[in-house]
């Protein structure tokens, strides 16, 4: 057998972003693929659904794919698993509450009967080809997180996944410290760790601070109808708001899908546990006094199809807001979503609830290490390189600052971008090349349709509107059949505009006419043409705007 002297490992997403995580590990002739995640679209891509990884390498080298391994069930980890599993049919390793999530997604696009779901526990180890992979327990803000040693014949690879170091979690299970610190004396070869908490210094806070916050709050309002809305994957949260709904002797109503399936998965895994009698329908509410109800509810992001969002703007079919709510945002707004999370708190007062939100209030942890964890976590592993993950350029920065001041040589410390190959062996970590990387846009069923032209056109109608130019031209004489029709939808309002528009109409019958000497096949794509930029400059004198432009010439 030929001696494996390198290993490379290949970022596809998670590099110089929030989200769409996912990492490729070649030993030899095998890849494993560290997460599946998904992005979620930034306002320069409007109608845009979601954002995958870019697996054009993948793809090209399907037969050498052997495994996918997961170290958590949230959206940016596993979100992108459909798709890329309609592409290449592998077996996806995780652990229980994350593949009791997989599977409901898998669901949705009838693929869990096709796909091997192999359920590990931390401290399994999964052997592929000449690597072995070995889960071990982690705290985040999901419960069953793991992080990933991958044991390769050049040494350790040890991937965090999210993390953080909980002293006081809330199923009691601590971060298995001993053993990434047995790992670290053994020698680890390399560290990829999570930098998105890597600007905030100290320690972050324990999820058990935000029940005994949670608490208090309860206890202050005994006369009020209580609305929590949190990360529907967050289970652990979850669990703290029944436990003190049920002590303060109130219903528990779910709102929102993905709450509702997660509720239902972490039930039936056995994750969280409700008191009997204690969960009613949301449709039932009405039945029970306000001061004897909680409503646990999806929307903590200001997603405008979600459930707060639907009750902060009135449109829930079954909660309307009033003075008598008390509304517990309990979740921090993801980069970029400060506006619409800020749009949505000002509706909920407008409505007149009280709202209670996480800058006043220790009403959320986040589940990210703080610059003392990351220091500790670079202090247990003691790797000979290291390569700061999941986040923007500035998270990257700021974690390899904090790996430099730990006291790994600046040399080895690589901060990359998607698509770079990141070739090892014992004594040495280089970027080599790269391979084909980036988003692929999915918008309802089409994947990788949407591209950039199509993005450029939206937001071009979205600044600027459109204008369709309708001639009917006899296909004989190249006379025209009375005059064009045209069309606006978001330039101008026609009706207060006659004589723009009237003047719009006597230049496509100029360059008609003018047309009308020639031959059709000559002419009528370079009609087209000239119609359009006829248009676009009188538009433009007339208006200071560039509306996008269709002419229409049909002839018959």
């Amino acid at each position: 057998m030929k001696k494996i002297e390198k290993i490379r490992i290949i970022p596809l997403g998670g590099l110089n972003e929030i989200g769409k995580n996912m990492t490729l590990i070649e030993c030899g002739k095998d890849i494993i693929v560290v997460d599946c995640g998904m992005a979620f679209p930034d306002e320069d891509m409007p109608g845009v659904d979601y954002v995958i990884p870019d697996v054009q390498y993948l793809l090209k080298n399907k037969d050498r794919v052997a495994a996918i391994f997961l170290t958590h069930g949230h959206e940016d980890h596993i979100g992108a698993l459909p798709y890329v599993l309609r592409e290449i049919n592998v077996p996806v390793y995780g652990t229980r509450m994350t593949l009791g999530i997989v599977i409901n997604k898998l669901r949705e696009f009838h693929l869990e009967k096709k796909t091997s779901l192999m359920q590990v526990s931390a401290g399994d180890s999964v052997k592929i080809g000449s690597m072995e992979v070995e889960y071990i327990h982690t705290n985040h803000s999901i419960a069953d997180s793991a992080a990933l040693a991958i044991h390769t014949p050049c040494g350790v690879i040890f991937h965090t996944g999210d993390f953080k170091i909980d002293s006081c979690p809330i199923d009691g299970d601590i971060i298995d410290l001993p053993r990434i610190g047995e790992l670290g004396k053994q020698g680890i070869l390399a560290l990829l760790s999570d930098s998105t908490g890597a600007e905030r210094p100290g320690h972050s806070m324990s999820e058990s601070k935000v029940g005994s916050s949670l608490n208090d709050i309860f206890m202050r309002a005994e006369k009020k109808r209580i609305i929590v809305a949190t990360f529907a994957s967050n289970v652990h949260r979850v669990q703290q708001i029944i436990n003190i709904a049920a002590q303060y002797g109130r219903k528990v109503a779910v709102s929102g899908r993905s709450m509702i399936t997660v509720l239902e998965a972490a039930m039936q895994l056995g994750y969280t546990k409700v008191p009997k009698g204690i969960l009613i329908d949301i449709d039932k509410i009405k039945k029970i006094p306000p001061e004897q109800l909680v409503v646990i509810t999806t929307g903590s992001q200001g997603e405008p199809m979600s459930a707060l969002y639907r009750m902060a703007y009135s449109e829930h079919k079954v909660v309307e807001i009033n003075e008598n709510d008390l509304v517990i945002v309990s979740a921090s707004a993801i980069p970029g979503n400060e506006k619409p999370v800020g749009n949505m708190v000002n509706e909920l007062f407008r409505s007149g609830a009280e709202v209670v939100y996480e800058s006043h209030n220790e009403i959320h942890a986040s589940g990210h290490a703080c610059q003392d964890e990351l220091k500790m976590m670079l202090g247990l592993t003691r790797p000979k390189f290291f390569i700061p993950v999941h986040g923007e350029y500035r998270h990257l920065r700021h974690h390899a600052n904090l790996a430099e001041g730990m006291g790994i040589a600046k040399e080895n410390i690589i901060i990359s971008e998607i698509g770079d190959i990141i070739e090892l062996d014992k004594s040495s970590a280089k970027i080599v090349g790269t391979v084909p990387a980036g988003r692929v846009l999915v918008d309802g069923l089409g994947v990788g349709d949407v591209g950039n032209v199509v993005l450029r056109d939206r937001k071009h109608l979205a600044q600027d509107g459109l204008i369709v130019a309708v001639a009917v031209v006899d296909s004989r004489t190249g006379a025209m059949f009375g005059e064009p029709e045209i069309i606006t939808r978001g330039f101008v309002y026609t009706r207060e505009n006659e004589e723009l528009m009237d003047n719009v109409k006597q230049i496509v019958t100029t360059v008609i006419s003018n047309g009308a000497k020639g031959k059709q096949a000559d002419w009528s794509y370079n009609a087209k043409n000239k119609i359009r930029d006829d248009l676009d400059r009188y538009i433009y004198d007339q208006t200071m705007r560039k509306p996008m432009i269709l002419p229409v010439v049909k002839y018959i």
